[in-house]
């Protein structure tokens, strides 16, 4: 599983990586946790705002801090 976190390193950034780890501990899920900083590469994902979360190349969230719950279902659907 490949999940990439998709912002520069603001606190809404850091809050939505501290809830994939948590999500994945909860689960017990092992995933490659990526973070894209660069603007450039985040600008080729086509998202309009920061955070943005990607589950196995899919756009989940953009613009917001999801919830943990929802976390956890996007990882249990990406399995």
């Amino acid at each position: 599983m490949e999940i990439k976190i998709l912002g520069t390193g603001c606190p809404r950034c850091n809050e939505v990586e501290k809830r994939i780890i948590n999500a994945l501990a909860e689960l017990n899920v092992a995933a490659d946790v990526q973070k894209v900083k660069n603007i450039s590469a985040i600008a080729e994902y086509g998202i309009l705002g920061t955070p943005g979360l990607i589950i196995n190349g899919k756009i989940k969230s953009s613009g917001r801090i999801p919830t943990l719950e929802e976390i956890k279902t996007w990882i249990q659907e990406g399995k």
